[in-house]
């Protein structure tokens, strides 16, 4: 029975899609990347396309050559907007440069959704889908706090690079759950936090095992590594690695793409906070099909989901395991 409803379910959105067509009102929808090579954005573009093959909608894509390229983002907004997109989703490349870009396309009556990443001001989109990385941070600070169970500890963050948001907040988010006091979401300034090493990887597997590696000429005694990303995470324990030190240091990052997880299932990260860019992809072309059909935009920051994933549970801290992980993780 199940089967049958699902291909009547089927068939009926066909149809439905096919009407549009013919009656020339298929929505459409614009999604803009930083580049179209990251896994986390393939993973965002294959949602994206789905859900608007689902619904009907017809799905515009364009990105941005390297991460930075906001030239390649205007452009992209610019073709969307002469092509009849009425509603954009993007992940910006640079929050405060593309948003005379988005300006204009909403005073053309575009609706625009920053997927991931925030605009800076957050109210030069309609509405944000994106993970609370602040409490991403949290949950792995949490998490370390609970293993660490009152040992000194001796950190070192492998950040992003200076000022952007979402490594902030994932930074700070960390210091936080770990016990830090005087840390907020936005905090740039340094608190007496226990960090004696901060090294910037830019999220990158070489460039994050030189940062362990000069962390480690810095103080051998490094117990507790914060990464921005796991690739960073995988350059940190080459590191430890190689300087014998990989059963006596943990790892704690964010991301959960695919090869992060089996990394957690091997023990080289401890712990991650999982992130879902396909579910913020297919609630954009929902919001956009939404638009279209009644004319209602969506509004303000809406919570995509996190959560913690390891195989060793502690107390007090929820997670999901790597077999979770695995069914929902995004990449290679």
């Amino acid at each position: 029975m199940r089967h049958v409803k699902l291909i009547l379910t089927t068939t009926v959105l066909a149809a439905a899609a096919t009407l549009a067509l013919a009656q020339g009102t298929q929505p459409i929808v614009g999604l803009i990347t930083k580049t179209d090579t990251n896994p986390y954005f393939v993973k965002m573009k294959e949602g994206a396309t789905a859900e608007a093959a689902k619904l009907g909608a017809k799905l515009l894509t364009g990105a941005g050559k390297a991460d930075g390229d906001n030239a390649g983002q205007v452009t992209a907004i610019e073709n969307m907007v002469a092509a009849g997109a009425k509603t954009i989703l993007i992940t910006p490349s640079d929050s405060k440069a593309i948003v005379p870009a988005i300006a204009k396309a909403r005073a053309a009556g575009v609706m625009v959704i920053a997927l991931d990443s925030p605009t800076e001001p957050l109210s030069a989109v309609d509405g944000l889908f994106a993970t609370n990385n602040y409490n991403a941070g949290v949950l792995i600070g949490e998490y370390a706090k609970k293993v660490m169970n009152g040992k000194k500890a001796v950190i070192a963050t492998l950040d992003l690079f200076p000022g952007q948001p979402v490594g902030i907040a994932r930074h700070n988010g960390f210091l936080q759950g770990f016990g830090t006091k005087g840390v907020n979401a936005k905090t740039v300034a340094q608190v007496n936090t226990g960090v004696v090493c901060a090294q910037d990887s830019f999220g990158d597997q070489a460039k994050g095992q030189t940062a362990m590696e000069n962390c480690l000429q810095k103080n051998p005694d490094i117990n507790l590594v914060y990464t921005i990303n796991e690739p960073a995470a995988a350059g940190a324990y080459q590191a430890l690695k190689a300087a014998g030190k990989e059963k006596d240091v943990l790892i704690v990052s964010v991301d959960g793409g695919c090869a992060g997880v089996r990394n957690v299932a091997a023990g080289v990260i401890g712990a991650t906070s999982q992130q879902y860019p396909l579910k913020m992809a297919s609630m954009g072309v929902d919001a956009g099909v939404n638009y279209a059909k009644t004319g209602k935009k969506v509004s303000g920051y809406i919570d995509t989901g996190v959560n913690l994933i390891t195989d060793k549970a502690v107390s007090g801290v929820k997670s999901q395991g790597t077999k979770f992980g695995l069914a929902n993780c995004w990449g290679q």
